[in-house]
C-alpha cells in the first residue's frame, strides 16, 4: 500500500467502527441473495429425503420433493441452482452411458424444474463421475483417463443437458479442450446463448469426500484418485493458464473450486482477467463448519464470515451449501 493518508492521533481509525450504522456505511464488500447458487442432491424414487451423513442438514431428494427446495430458493430470490445426480449403481458403466441419455435423472429434474419455476437458473454439470462405475471424470482406457475420447462424450452431455433447460453448462471435468468443444457443439445445434461455467481452476483436493458420499462416486477412484487430470494444490500460475485456456474457448463465467484454501486463486484471477469468478464453498468446507457448529466449537456467525471472505477476494458468487441459510438470515435483516 503506497501514499497512506493521515497519522494517530488526528486520524483515528476505529472511528468508522464505533457506531452500527458507520460500520454499515463504511463495509467495503456486501453479500446478498443474488450473490448465491443453491446446490441440490437429487436421487430416484417419489417422496424421497435421504439425510447425507457426512454433511449434516444436506439431504438427497427425489425429484418431488427437490421442487420444495427450488420453490425455496425462488421465494428468497436466489438465482440460480446447481443440480448433482446420485445415480443408482445398477445403472452406471465403465463409459457412463446414462449421461448422454435424455431421459437420465439430471435431465428429468431440468424438465420437472422449468415447468414449475421457469425463472430459476439451472446449473448442469459437465463430468462423467456421477454415471461411471469407476468414479471418474472422464473415460478409462488401459488404466489412464483418455482426454480426447471423453470430450465427445462431454460435449453430447452438455447438449442433452440443454435439450432438457439447462441455463448454464458447468464443465467440470478437467479435460483439455473441453469448453471449446462444448461451445462449439452449442453453437452448431442453435444454443449460442447458452452460457458455460467452466470450472476453469479445479483442484485435487481433499475437500471432496462428502460430495463423494453424496453421489456416491469415490469408492473405486484408485491410489491416484483425480491427480491426473485435476490441478496440483501447490500451483497457482497453472490455474492462470487453466483460466486463460477457457476462456479463449469460449467460457463466459469461470468457477475455483475448492473455495477458502484457494482465495489467492480467486484474486489473481479477477485481477488478472476482469471475468465472471465464481467460488464453490465445497462439501469439506460446508461440514467443517457446519459440525463445528452443531458441537458447539464454533458460533454460526462464521458462516457469514466466510462467505464474506470469497467476496473480499473478489468472487462475483458463492456456490454454498448454506445458500438457503443465509438467504433467509439477509431477509429478516
Amino acid at each position: 500500500m503506497t501514499n497512506i493518508q493521515g497519522k494517530f492521533p488526528s486520524t483515528r481509525l476505529r472511528r468508522n467502527r464505533m457506531r452500527e450504522f458507520s460500520r454499515r456505511l463504511v463495509a467495503e464488500n456486501n453479500l446478498g441473495s443474488s450473490d448465491l447458487i443453491l446446490p441440490l442432491f437429487v436421487c430416484e424414487g417419489d417422496n424421497v429425503e435421504d439425510p447425507i451423513q457426512s454433511m449434516p442438514g444436506v439431504n438427497r431428494y427425489s425429484i418431488d420433493k427437490l421442487l420444495h427446495r427450488v420453490e425455496d430458493a425462488v421465494r428468497l430470490s436466489i438465482p440460480a441452482i446447481a443440480i448433482f445426480p446420485q445415480i443408482d449403481t445398477g445403472l452406471k458403466n465403465a463409459q457412463g452411458s446414462l449421461a448422454i441419455d435424455e431421459n437420465n435423472l439430471v435431465c428429468r429434474s431440468i424438465k420437472s424444474i422449468k415447468k414449475e419455476f421457469s425463472e430459476i437458473g439451472i446449473i448442469c454439470d459437465v463430468a462423467l463421475d456421477p454415471f461411471t462405475d469407476h468414479g471418474h471424470d472422464g473415460l478409462l482406457i488401459d488404466n489412464k483417463i483418455d482426454n480426447d475420447k471423453t470430450l465427445e462424450i462431454l460435449e453430447k452431455q452438455a447438449l442433452v443437458q440443454v435439450n432438457a433447460g439447462c441455463d448454464v453448462i458447468a464443465p467440470s471435468d478437467m479435460m483439455d479442450g473441453r469448453v471449446g468443444r462444448i461451445r462449439k457443439c452449442l453453437d452448431n445445434n442453435n444454443f449460442q446463448d447458452t452460457l458455460i461455467l467452466s470450472y476453469a481452476a479445479k483442484y485435487a483436493s481433499g475437500f471432496y469426500g462428502p460430495f463423494r458420499d453424496a453421489i456416491g462416486s469415490g469408492s473405486n477412484l484408485g491410489k491416484d484418485g483425480k491427480l491426473t487430470y485435476q490441478m496440483d494444490p501447490s500451483n497457482s500460475d497453472e490455474a492462470l493458464r487453466e483460466v486463460a485456456f477457457d476462456i479463449n474457448e469460449g467460457a463466459d463465467m469461470v468457477m475455483v473450486k475448492p473455495g477458502m484454501p484457494y482465495l489467492d486463486i480467486i484474486s489473481k484471477i479477477k485481477s488478472e482477467f476482469k471475468v465472471p469468478t465464481f467460488a464453490y464453498q465445497v462439501s469439506g468446507e460446508y461440514s467443517m463448519i457446519k459440525d463445528s457448529i452443531n458441537k458447539g466449537w464454533l458460533n454460526e456467525k462464521v458462516i457469514m464470515e466466510s462467505l464474506l471472505s470469497f467476496k473480499r477476494a473478489g468472487a462475483n458468487g458463492i456456490l454454498t451449501y448454506f445458500a438457503l441459510d443465509i438467504a433467509k438470515k439477509l431477509k429478516n435483516e
